[in-house]
């Protein structure tokens, strides 16, 4: 899987957790470019990339991840 697979299937992650069918991330795409992204929707965000991709993030990426670029170098590091 290339990253340009990762961002398509992340794309679909965003607008199906957000209720957003325009929602386009790219890596410099954070909480602030997305209306609702907030504490609560994290988790529901982070659960949602972990069962696409089959992964499991670990608690310190989760707190420190600052914007869909380093999701998605922790995803490529993963798969």
């Amino acid at each position: 899987m290339d990253e340009f697979e990762i961002y398509d299937r992340l794309n679909e992650v965003f607008r199906d957790v957000f209720d957003d069918d325009t929602i386009e991330v790219d890596e410099f795409t954070t909480a602030d470019d997305i209306d609702d992204w907030d504490s609560l929707e994290h988790i529901n965000l982070i659960a949602a990339v972990e069962q696409e991709f089959g992964i499991k993030f670990k608690m310190g990426e989760v707190s420190t991840m600052k914007d869909v670029g380093e999701m998605v170098e922790i995803i490529m590091s993963r798969i």
